[in-house]
């Protein structure tokens, strides 16, 4: 280590080695990076609630249990955020929201729990669009998020925070969430590895209302694939207070590591939703590299329908505003217009209709296992849009066309309904020098079959060396 190297820089496994070999103590990581959160912080407003004389003094004992030898996992020590809609013990819980804005709940969301009990130094939480229900980044709390890479430009959402932290060298690591694309998609714009698990690989305990059925999931982001398993398997594995988790262990201990070449379709378009095609040539060059690995690439349409739930998807957010603020009238009372409205249009959905789309998302799990009969991995892009200005909620148009609101997330949400992993991996960036992520789903429970094709995709076409100029 040199005097000027910038600890802040290194990646969390290499931070975990140089720990155990004594050459490094997390105090010198904690004061550097708490450091760089002073300085780039309030360019991009993605760290929106720190604990910093908590982190100092949780450094200092995870050094002791270095120089004994007992340290409590290969996260002691490691800094990582907590994404501002899920429940962290001593901060406010705000989720964007005015009703929230003091809430604290005392306690943990479980994934936090098992971070913090592995001695991970959680330095605070990071902004989110209220109700992180919106794929870019602001809200009446706190304000908007810029991207690193561009700060006058979104990092998307709903962890927008997230990325844009690790991105800028605030934390190697986050813990974030994905409901419809929420980790994947600001993944690909901040040039990150992103993981969406399995449904309840990460298992869901103690947490605020979800708007999305089930498909909400707790998941890991990071400048590398290594860094990304390290975390995703640290805090993986089943609670009994989320049923489904046990199905998500069960699944995963089934799988078996590929032994030769995997069978990939890469789906560049879906139905008539249009994509940018600096992303389209982007992706195809990245899908051309798994081809050299020795996979088999071929090109294709997605085999099942998902254009039922593409036009239902804004019906399930309404009527999860309207189920949550039934609960919690007084949070609509100081809610944002938009989602007062939206709760009000939930109102008017039939239980039939309801009980439609749930039947809807039932068949298309059971679809995509017939899928992966043919194929073990499906590429696609991670986002159809590259990143657009910062204050705006959705790009109006991408490659000339109109789009609504989930224009640029028409590649994601269909992944959460099925419960399927997605990784997003980065790709070549555009003439511009924005990021663009390539995105591998699996078949439910193989989350390592990704992370194993990520990291020979990285392998070969390696980003992390590469820093926004802030």
């Amino acid at each position: 280590m040199t005097q000027h190297e910038p600890l802040w820089k290194l990646p969390a496994t290499e931070l975990a080695r140089r720990y155990r070999e004594l050459s490094l103590t997390p105090l010198a990581v904690a004061y550097d990076v708490l450091a760089r959160i002073d300085e780039v912080n309030g360019k991009l407003n993605a760290v929106v609630s720190r604990r910093d004389k908590a982190v100092l003094a949780e450094a200092q004992a995870a050094g002791e249990r270095f120089a004994r030898g007992t340290p409590l996992s290969m996260l002691d020590g490691i800094p990582l955020t907590v994404k501002d809609s899920l429940y962290l013990d001593g901060l406010p819980t705000t989720c964007g929201t005015p009703a929230l804005k003091a809430h604290v709940p005392g306690f943990d969301e479980l994934a936090a729990a098992r971070a913090r009990e592995a001695g991970a130094l959680i330095l605070g939480k990071t902004n989110v669009p209220e109700f992180a229900n919106d794929g870019y980044t602001g809200n009446p709390v706190f304000g908007v998020t810029g991207n690193p890479w561009a700060p006058e430009l979104t990092p998307g959402g709903s962890s927008g925070g997230a990325v844009a932290a690790v991105a800028a060298g605030m934390g190697p690591l986050a813990i974030a969430q994905d409901g419809g694309g929420s980790i994947r998609r600001p993944a690909s714009h901040t040039g990150l590895v992103g993981l969406k698990p399995s449904l309840s690989a990460w298992p869901r305990v103690r947490q605020l209302p979800g708007l999305l059925l089930d498909f909400d999931c707790i998941g890991p982001v990071g400048r590398t694939v290594a860094d990304v398993r390290m975390l995703f398997e640290l805090l993986r594995g089943p609670d009994a207070a989320d049923r489904s988790s046990l199905s998500a262990w069960a699944a995963q201990q089934r799988m078996r590591p590929a032994t030769g070449p995997l069978r990939v379709l890469y789906v560049e378009h879906l139905n008539a939703n249009p994509l940018d095609r600096q992303i389209a040539a982007n992706c195809r060059t990245a899908v051309q590299r798994l081809a050299a690995l020795g996979h088999h690439v071929e090109e294709g349409e997605l085999p099942v329908d998902i254009g039922y739930l593409m036009q239902a998807w804004p019906e399930i957010g309404q009527v999860g505003l309207a189920a949550m603020f039934e609960e919690h009238p007084d949070w609509e009372a100081q809610a944002s217009a938009k989602y007062r409205e939206g709760a009000e249009a939930g109102r008017r959905v039939s239980g039939a209709r309801v009980w439609q789309i749930m039947e809807r998302v039932r068949q298309l799990r059971r679809d995509v296992v017939g899928m992966f009969e043919q194929f073990d991995v499906i590429a696609m892009p991670s986002a159809a849009a590259l990143p657009w200005p910062a204050h705006e909620a959705f790009p109006p148009r991408i490659d000339g066309k109109e789009v609504g609101p989930r224009g640029h997330a028409a590649y994601t949400g269909w992944v959460n309904a099925a419960g399927l992993p997605g990784l997003s991996v980065p790709t070549d960036p555009s003439r511009e020098g924005l990021p663009i992520g390539l995105q591998l789903i699996g078949p439910y429970g193989c989350d390592d079959l990704l992370l194993d094709l990520g990291a020979a995709y990285e392998a070969v076409a390696p980003w992390a060396h590469r820093w926004p100029a802030l």
